[in-house]
């Protein structure tokens, strides 16, 4: 058969499923971008960011390391909404984040990202405990998924929270534990 490379990879896969499926995975292969998420268009409104961003820091803080508004946790949420929800799923997800803003300005007379951090947790602990008037059932913990996803496949999630250890890699079995989980 002889040696594989990508181009033969790439070359065998395109003979095997067609160039319309091949040809956006090699672009992406092939592609030199910056680390981060980019919708294909903005779902959110600058507001809407902002709320995402802060009820997502509140589920994954800035410890020594950043959280989840540093790793670009909006603009994952904002990537899922506009490339990989439905139309109804996303109206689904942007009228929860109104709900929680309208909850939070009835119980303290203030919009969400203003609160502070005691005042916006009683506000998430209402909203995953169902306490909260319209708000989907599982409204916060979609939510809280989203956030642990965008953070844990950001760079900063990746390499900062974790140790990045690409795979395959060799066997090693006296690899000294340094007491953070390995991601791949």
């Amino acid at each position: 058969m002889g040696d594989w490379d990508r181009r033969n990879l790439l070359g065998v896969a395109t003979a095997l499923f067609g160039a319309g499926l091949v040809a956006p995975f090699g672009r992406a292969l092939a592609a030199d971008t910056a680390p981060g998420f980019v919708a294909s268009r903005a779902v959110m409104t600058a507001d809407q960011k902002a709320l995402a961003g802060a009820i997502a820091e509140r589920i994954i803080p800035t410890t020594d390391t950043p959280g989840a508004a540093g790793a670009g946790v909006p603009d994952f949420i904002d990537l899922m909404l506009a490339d990989w929800y439905n139309d109804g799923d996303a109206t689904d997800f942007l009228a929860g984040l109104i709900i929680v803003d309208a909850f939070a300005q009835a119980q303290d007379g203030k919009p969400f990202v203003q609160l502070a951090v005691a005042d916006q947790n009683k506000v998430l602990t209402c909203a995953g405990g169902g306490m909260m008037p319209g708000l989907a059932a599982d409204w916060f913990e979609h939510c809280r998924q989203l956030v642990i996803t965008g953070y844990y496949t950001s760079d900063i999630g990746c390499r900062q929270e974790r140790i990045y250890l690409p795979v395959p890699g060799r066997y090693d079995g006296r690899y000294p534990y340094p007491g953070k989980v390995f991601s791949s």
